[in-house]
């Protein structure tokens, strides 16, 4: 009898322990789009930097130690959260600007050739499935994995084989990122629209926007919210699909919402050049945060923080309740700005990000320390050459006199 009842508690904390949490299973970790993750390891937040060597424009996933980045170029590289060191790397001999998503050791990624998945392990490819550009991020459920592809279908796949066993066509080009709820599947489409499909292939529903949905959804509440290049940022039923309210941000929306739950308030950016926080149950605007260029990042949040990238070069951390700025990192100081497009994560105190640079950072968000500038060295030079010319003319302007 003793025997029975220790068994059971050993199968009760192993279903209690933090193994899945470490999964990283869709575009920005779930379907409020946080991108956070409690810190599970045992190091100290370290401040470092790494080449990736080509624009990075997708979101890094986080998997035990390990920041997992994809370059525009489809070079995959897995960093050491702690040293900032590369692991390994793999090339996926495609170019890609969808995001990975790991589960069970394996990450799952979409290139201009389809969907790939990698045991993260052996660095060896299990399966791929062809089918064209995939941009969407893959979301992973019930032992299947669900994307988007430029082709217009809308695929599920078998995660141990990549065997086709959910394949529904529909309208435009599927870019955005799907998420999954209680077998429902909402996605959104070039052609404007935001489509609901179960799990069993039927359509639940649509809903038409004034322009393309690049955007991924964020669920809460039985809501789906979503944005749209018409520069509206919608929230709908998820039974029905009837409109519940809707926000005008005055331009694009390509960011996706961060939900926060907690506090009733939902993050996101737009071309605008602002970052507004919006009240989940009616759309009312609580503040909004200029950067001056287009804000295409989904930001991330923890504790009472939110962070974001600008395509001006700036990386920024506000406060979530009040939108006043805590503090702002340039990695391009100034002179050799690159636009941020990469959706930064956070796990435990450690905020990494990449940029168009091809730089990956990784800051300390608890102590708001940043890491030192990769173009430092050439913003010093630049203003040495700038000192030298100046002097130059200087001299052969005093020279004629």
């Amino acid at each position: 009898m003793y025997k029975k009842l220790f068994i059971a508690l050993i199968i009760c904390i192993l279903c209690l322990s933090p193994i899945a949490a470490e999964n990283w299973n869709s575009f920005a970790g779930d379907v409020t789009h946080s991108g956070y993750r409690d810190d599970s390891s045992d190091f100290v937040t370290n401040l470092w930097t790494f080449n990736m060597e080509s624009p990075v424009h997708s979101s890094p996933a986080i998997y035990k130690d390990y920041v997992y980045f994809v370059s525009s170029q489809g070079i995959l590289k897995a960093i050491d959260m702690e040293t900032g060191e590369e692991e390994w790397d793999f090339d996926l001999k495609a170019k890609t600007n969808s995001s990975p998503i790991i589960n069970s050791n394996v990450l799952y990624i979409g290139c201009e050739d389809g969907l790939k998945a990698i045991d993260i392990n052996s660095h060896e490819v299990v399966w791929k499935y062809d089918c064209g550009n995939v941009e969407s991020t893959p979301f992973f459920y019930k032992d299947a994995v669900y994307f988007g592809c430029d082709d217009g279908h809308l695929y599920g796949l078998n995660k141990s084989n990549g065997k086709e066993i959910f394949n529904k066509k529909l309208d435009g080009e599927l870019k955005s990122s799907p998420i999954v709820v209680d077998d429902d599947i909402y996605i959104g489409s070039t052609n404007g629209k935001l489509y609901s499909i179960g799990t069993d292939k039927n359509k639940n529903w649509d809903f038409t926007t004034g322009d393309e949905i690049l955007s991924s959804p964020g669920f809460v509440n039985k809501s789906v919210i979503f944005g749209s290049s018409d520069g509206d940022l919608y929230c709908v039923n998820k039974s029905n699909g009837d409109l519940i309210w809707k926000v005008d941000l005055n331009n694009k929306v390509l960011s996706s919402p961060t939900i926060d739950e907690h506090d009733n308030s939902i993050y996101i950016g737009s071309d605008e050049g602002n970052l507004t926080c919006l009240d989940i149950r009616d759309g009312t605007v609580k503040w909004s945060f200029k950067t001056g260029d287009k804000v295409q990042t989904t930001p991330a949040l923890k504790d009472n923080l939110i962070a974001f990238g600008s395509n001006n070069g700036n990386f920024y951390v506000l406060n979530k309740y009040t939108g006043k700025e805590e503090f702002t990192y340039n990695p391009g100081t100034i002179l050799f700005n690159s636009p941020i497009t990469s959706s930064a994560v956070i796990n435990g105190n450690s905020l990494i990000f990449g940029d168009d640079s091809g730089n990956a950072y990784s800051l300390n968000i608890n102590k708001y320390e940043v890491p030192g500038s990769p173009q430092l060295f050439y913003s010093i030079a630049a203003l040495i050459i700038a000192i030298i010319v100046a002097i130059v003319v200087i001299r052969k302007i005093r020279s004629r006199k």
